[in-house]
């Protein structure tokens, strides 16, 4: 039996075509790693980044593996003044996902999300299933059945 997933079954649940990948048998740990191993674009596959605000709220980015999200295009974009990287450890309290497995999908609690603009020149992207080692991959136009989200320049 193939391993699913809450990822995986909440967009079956809701009957949204995906493709998805496993790299849980190798070493791949960076999101670089993961793409090379996927044998996928590293400008296609994305990786889910949480912040918070001076103002105790909490967002979500979506940038390419191999970018780096510029908090001040960041907290722009959501009309903060700054936002910085939340801690590792509070991570999963937050969000219910661990460091290198967080999804914008099925986190205990929604939070407003922005994905970087250059996933706009894709006809799907590659994301975190929401476990370490698997991946699944969708167009903006079915991730925005599941998730609400907004796009906008975010990276340095």
């Amino acid at each position: 039996m193939e391993y699913k997933t809450n990822v995986m079954r909440m967009l079956d649940k809701l009957k949204i075509n995906y493709k998805h990948y496993t790299y849980a048998d190798t070493d791949a740990i960076s999101g670089v790693e993961v793409a090379r191993v996927l044998n996928q674009n590293p400008s296609q596959v994305f990786k889910t980044l949480v912040t918070v605000s001076k103002s105790k709220k909490y967002y979500v980015f979506m940038i390419p593996v191999a970018e780096e999200l510029d908090l001040k295009k960041a907290a722009h974009s959501v009309g903060e003044k700054a936002v910085d990287m939340l801690k590792s450890k509070e991570l999963l309290p937050l969000t219910g996902y661990i460091h290198g497995g967080c999804s914008p999908i099925g986190m205990k609690k929604f939070f407003t999300t922005t994905i970087d603009k250059s996933a706009e020149n894709f006809r799907t992207i590659i994301f975190s299933a929401g476990k370490i080692g698997y991946q699944v991959e969708l167009s903006l136009e079915n991730l925005s059945k599941v998730i609400r989200f907004q796009t906008a320049e975010l990276t340095v």
